[in-house]
């Protein structure tokens, strides 16, 4: 399997890189800055410089000709503004969508975020709203395209070592989730094509992850 993933120097990943390379697949990795290219590399991904909020459509599709899938990983990240949120959690989600569409790829796995649905509660904060609102319009994209579309949204991301044991339904309890964790889930995805058309959420619990997805394709 052949898959782009943008936002391909993100900590999410460069994990989920490094577990296709283990299955023998192809990873390919969107960056925006070419000194991100090694760690692409000692990741088993090939990196290929496209700035998501500066790249054109028809660019972007090229890049992703004769890939099995892409992935949307990307986010503005810590320190970036509200507008930021915009342009990369909602507009480049869109733009790869374009793009996907253009080059014939039907496969699409949308990372978002738990706590999307509904208006910010009052008092968040004005970027962290802004973020929630940026991936819930990037998830109304996707939902209304001709795509074979899944939309994951994490818990609350951790570094620490991955257990192996998720609870993934449409509705998780609060909770947290190793990156690595959901990496795997990530992967496992892709191989499932009775995921699509389904939006998951993702935190820590008692099921193996294949146990999880075999209850996703039962859906």
């Amino acid at each position: 399997m052949r898959v782009v993933t943008a936002g391909g120097h993100g900590k999410i990943a460069q994990l989920t890189h490094r577990e296709l390379a283990g299955r023998g697949d192809t990873a390919v990795g969107l960056i925006r800055n070419p000194d991100h290219a090694a760690a692409l590399r000692a990741a088993g991904a090939h990196p290929v410089v496209a700035d998501l909020e500066h790249v054109g459509v028809d660019e972007l599709a090229d890049h992703l000709h004769g890939a099995d899938a892409v992935l949307f990983a990307a986010g503005a990240g810590p320190g970036s503004g509200a507008a930021r949120k915009d342009t990369v959690d909602r507009a480049a989600a869109v733009l790869l969508a374009d793009a996907a569409e253009r080059a014939d790829v039907r496969r699409y796995l949308l990372v978002s975020s738990v706590g999307v649905e509904g208006e910010p509660p009052a008092g968040t904060d004005e970027v962290f709203a802004a973020y929630l609102r940026a991936k819930k319009a990037a998830e109304d994209d996707l939902t209304g395209r001709d795509l074979d579309w899944t939309i994951l949204r994490p818990g609350r991301l951790t570094d620490d070592p991955p257990t192996g044991r998720i609870t993934l339904t449409r509705h998780a309890p609060a909770g947290a989730v190793t990156r690595t964790d959901v990496a795997r889930v990530l992967v496992a995805l892709l191989y499932h094509p009775g995921s699509a058309g389904t939006i998951l959420e993702v935190v820590g619990g008692d099921t193996t992850i294949a146990d999880a997805i075999a209850d996703v394709d039962r859906r």
